[in-house]
């Protein structure tokens, strides 16, 4: 059941130099870079999301992701889901307005993966980069790199997934849309949307707590996603794999590294989830298909390689 949690807000990476990452996230993907606070945190957003930011990138001595915020509908149900987080026993913290720039007050909280999340209702909202919201044209002059449109999603490594699972969609409305099972039946990967989308956030079950896989950023086409392939071997980045096709979720894709170690993914296209969908159910053995349904072999580097 839905429960006004709306989309993917923003993501604060953890990287090694942050001009070094610029290079990375806003030369080549192409966000915009927005602002910088007074801590030195960048932030960046893709041209056609309407709020102030989407990916904050902080300088670290270790990469990482420091936490994922969803936006919800209204303060009401911030309030709503601030007192059920509690219920669940998840440990929550309120971070005051104004902590990220041009953000309302947000709710921390953890999960039993390992890793920190958030909700807020209120972000400032400056538009779409570069495009009227009356009588717009179809995209803006000026865009760098990849043209990333938007941060789409990210996949995170961690123990007890179900437990995760079950705070998701209990508490927030999230819905299991696709998922792995190994041969005992046991869930060991699960994409979850709160849309229609194929999947706003995803879990591996991993013995290790609250490790980073990647952040993941949309392209318009699968032309799009070639010349991505083009621009990662004209910059020297260092590539995971693709181009190719995943068989979970079916969205066309390419995996590469930012120079901290992060993983970045931009891909095009992609199933559809509704609420009356049952999960989609891919088989263990049949795991390197899933990932990589061309040359259907499982990746090392993809599946050890985490921040």
């Amino acid at each position: 059941m839905r429960k006004g949690v709306m989309r993917p807000g923003h993501i604060q990476i953890r990287v090694l130099d942050v001009e070094e990452a610029l290079k990375h996230y806003r030369d080549l993907i192409g966000l915009i870079e927005v602002e910088r606070d007074a801590q030195g945190r960048v932030y960046l957003k893709g041209w056609t999301e309407v709020d102030k930011f989407s990916v904050v990138l902080r300088e670290a001595d270790e990469p990482g992701m420091d936490f994922v915020g969803y936006k919800v509908l209204d303060n009401q149900t911030l309030e709503k889901l601030h007192g059920e987080l509690i219920e669940h026993g998840c440990n929550v913290e309120e971070i005051p307005a104004g902590e990220l720039n041009g953000c309302g007050r947000r709710i921390r909280f953890d999960s039993p993966t390992g890793h920190m999340f958030e909700i807020y209702a209120e972000k400032e909202r400056t538009g779409k980069w570069g495009v009227e919201n009356v009588n717009p044209e179809a995209w803006p002059r000026g865009l760098k790199g990849m043209k990333a449109t938007r941060f789409d999603h990210c996949l995170l490594y961690g123990p007890n997934i179900k437990g995760t699972l079950d705070l998701f969609r209990d508490v927030l409305g999230f819905e299991l849309a696709e998922q792995v099972l190994d041969p005992e039946g046991t869930r060991i990967a699960q994409f979850l949307t709160v849309g229609m989308k194929a999947h706003d956030v995803a879990f591996i079950e991993h013995p290790e707590p609250g490790k980073f896989h990647h952040a993941s950023f949309i392209l318009d086409t699968w032309e799009d996603v070639l010349r991505a392939a083009d621009l990662i071997s004209m910059e020297d980045v260092s590539l995971d794999i693709g181009p190719t096709r995943h068989g979970l979720t079916h969205g066309k894709t390419i995996y590469f590294f930012d120079p901290s170690g992060n993983r970045s993914e931009v891909f095009c296209d992609g199933d559809y989830h509704y609420p009356d969908h049952e999960p989609v159910t891919w088989q263990a053995e049949q795991l390197g298909k899933a990932i990589f349904y061309h040359d259907r072999v499982l990746n090392d580097r993809f599946l050890t390689v985490l921040t």
